[in-house]
């Protein structure tokens, strides 16, 4: 048994074990469930100021491996930065630049990692943001699917309307929305290779006369008002808080009056942007999301009725991403063999703390997750939306 610890990890009672590089260890607390082993001595004194971001850049870095489960692994280190920093960062963060260029670096940056890396563990059709489980136990892909028809169903889509997809993916709700509602769709995306992949999948599925998917700049977009509805999933956090109003602004222009646009995404628990998670913040802007930003929930209303835009309804789906978050991890964490054959080993290790990390953050509730429904009303003000939400359900 090693003893020599500092004396700020002796006392601390947590079910976590610190095995050392000598073959040492020293546990923190009984029956300990998780496993850090310590590969350099210098990290010892750094695990006496355990911020999320320094334990994630350990393990990125390879200085540190977790041995255990990777979820209760991020519950365990939480613990453990949580008894030895207390509460949340209180620094307000700068606000970034984001230019067409910088957007484009960091879309490919997280998005052209492999197709086939994504396809380890999304859904067949592998959709890449919050599924919509109408029951607990649903399998994800079925969750996805009905996150696409509950999405469908918010915009009253019909057979004929014209739906921009801001933020396409690989194609699956523009292809969902042609299939099963009849809808001709214009997707765009600034990844190359889910351009590729969704062009073919376009193709394969006879939708090519239905669907038509481009690499383009939101900011690029037609300002005509062509499109009967728009949609945008996982795609604003990307934008920036100094870009929101024109962010909103061009979905405004691009949509006809009376018609409606739906913004689903991410967005952030304080008003003024501090960051939460006692560093975990920081983390996902240097390896996973660099430059992106999370707006409150009340930043994005406001930019989207400055614009024009009434919104009508709001529905937060936080628990529903920590439970597709979970399945994502879990199905990586099944496949780590293949994905170590796909992704370099840096690449793997940012992907698994990513995955499992954002699962126990929405759970937490240091960020939540919103689907805005919006319209624009038509000159006298009236629009056509039903008087409840009963066409939702039935």
């Amino acid at each position: 048994m090693f003893a020599q610890l500092p004396p700020a990890l002796q006392h601390l009672h947590l079910p976590l074990r610190l095995k050392l590089w000598d073959g040492n260890y020293f546990d923190l607390g009984p029956s300990p469930q998780v496993t850090i082993l310590v590969k350099e001595p210098q990290l010892i004194t750094q695990l006496t100021h355990p911020s999320m971001n320094e334990l994630g850049t350990a393990f990125v870095e390879g200085k540190l491996e977790l041995e255990g489960d990777i979820a209760e692994a991020i519950r365990v280190c939480d613990e453990l930065s949580e008894a030895l920093l207390g509460g949340e960062d209180e620094r307000i963060p700068q606000r970034l630049a984001h230019d067409k260029d910088t957007d484009a670096e960091a879309i490919s940056y997280h998005y052209d990692v492999s197709n086939a890396f994504y396809a380890l563990w999304l859904d067949p059709d592998m959709v890449y943001s919050c599924a919509y489980f109408r029951e607990p136990d649903n399998t994800l892909q079925q969750a996805q699917q009905d996150k696409f028809d509950h999405i469908c169903r918010k915009l009253r889509l019909g057979a004929g309307d014209y739906l921009l997809d801001v933020g396409c993916g690989w194609g699956g709700l523009a292809r969902f929305a042609a299939r099963e509602y009849g809808a001709k769709v214009f997707g765009i995306t600034l990844s190359k290779e889910q351009l590729k992949l969704g062009r073919q999948r376009v193709e394969d599925e006879g939708l090519g006369d239905q669907v038509d998917l481009q690499i383009l700049d939101y900011r690029d977009l037609p300002q005509d008002g062509r499109f009967d509805k728009v949609v945008s999933v996982g795609m604003f956090e990307h934008v920036g808080h100094a870009n929101l109003p024109l962010y909103s602004q061009t979905l405004f222009n691009a949509v006809r009056e009376g018609g409606l646009v739906m913004n689903h995404g991410i967005t952030a628990k304080h008003v003024d942007g501090r960051p939460v998670g006692r560093g975990a913040g920081e983390f996902i802007d240097r390896y996973v999301f660099p430059h992106g930003e999370l707006p409150h929930l009340s930043m994005i209303t406001a930019s989207v009725c400055e614009a024009g835009l009434e919104v009508v309804d709001v529905e937060s789906l936080r628990m529903h991403y920590a439970k597709t978050l979970h399945h994502w991890s879990e199905n990586l964490e099944n496949q780590l063999h293949n994905a170590a054959a796909l992704v370099p080993e840096k690449t793997l290790r940012i992907w698994r703390l990513y995955l499992a990390g954002c699962a126990y953050a929405f759970e937490k509730g240091w960020i939540n997750l919103h689907q805005i429904l919006a319209v624009k009303p038509y000159a006298d003000g009236h629009h056509e939306l039903p008087w409840t939400r009963e066409h939702l359900y039935r």
